[in-house]
């Protein structure tokens, strides 16, 4: 089954399915359905938005960061703490917070010109965040090795690195693109809340970042212009399939 074929609900369904049955493994799943990457980010902000019933299968993060784009300096060193407290080394491209791809334009990018954020912008420098979403997950329903759990005492979405094979499915999946991918370990990573005291939050100098109880971002933070982007190719493929079909 071609996933550029499926329409987005067809996917969400298949992903629900594989969620309310313990016995079918993520694996099974994606190897049946034939789940593309863009076949994921399709339906990703829907499964970040939506409630999944009254069962609960990976429980609710107990707090979250958050940013204030009217504070923010775009100095980075929100970025460079991340890294060194959770990697041992200074390398904001695997940062969990991100900032420097929006310094320009913001997260709509350059198409936005004069129109968007950034420098290039209003001027407002936005920090981009994990959402840690709520059930489901798009990042761990994507993950073939349920390789991304939920880390006590915080309940942040975490990549366990002992797992995860680095197929970067996780990456395309997040609609808001929040994780990363270290070459140098061949792993996903993304924001573990840094057990309750996150580290960015204790460098910013503005104080434009923090953390605060959980809330549901989702609905109101858009997806970035990228991940649309993937979408609006996926939606071209399937109308174009249907057509010579």
């Amino acid at each position: 089954m071609d996933a550029q074929r499926m329409e987005p609900r067809a996917l969400e369904e298949m992903l629900r399915a594989a969620l309310q049955d313990a016995s079918f493994s993520r694996r099974r799943f994606l190897q049946l359905g034939g789940i593309s990457i863009i076949g994921m980010s399709v339906v990703g902000t829907r499964l970040a938005s939506e409630a999944a019933g009254p069962a609960l299968y990976m429980e609710q993060a107990t707090g979250i960061v958050i940013g204030d784009p009217t504070k923010c300096v775009g100095c980075r060193r929100c970025e460079l703490a991340c890294t060194e407290f959770n990697d041992g080394k200074a390398a904001p491209s695997v940062a969990r917070v991100k900032v420097a791809r929006n310094l320009n334009f913001g997260p709509k990018g350059v198409q936005a010109g004069q129109r968007g954020q950034g420098n290039w912008g209003d001027g407002l420098v936005v920090q981009d965040l994990c959402k840690q979403c709520r059930h489901p997950v798009p990042c761990a329903t994507a993950c073939p090795q349920g390789a991304i759990v939920a880390k006590p005492p915080t309940n942040a979405r975490v990549v366990d690195a002992e797992l995860c094979i680095g197929c970067k499915f996780c990456l395309y999946a997040c609609p808001w693109e929040m994780l990363s991918f270290d070459r140098e370990t061949g792993k996903a990573v993304k924001c573990s809340l840094c057990d309750g005291k996150p580290k960015c939050v204790e460098a910013c100098p503005a104080e434009s970042l923090r953390y605060v109880s959980w809330r549901d971002l989702t609905r109101q933070i858009p997806r970035r212009a990228s991940a649309d982007k993937r979408s609006r190719t996926a939606a071209g493929n399937r109308s174009g399939n249907q057509k010579h079909a």
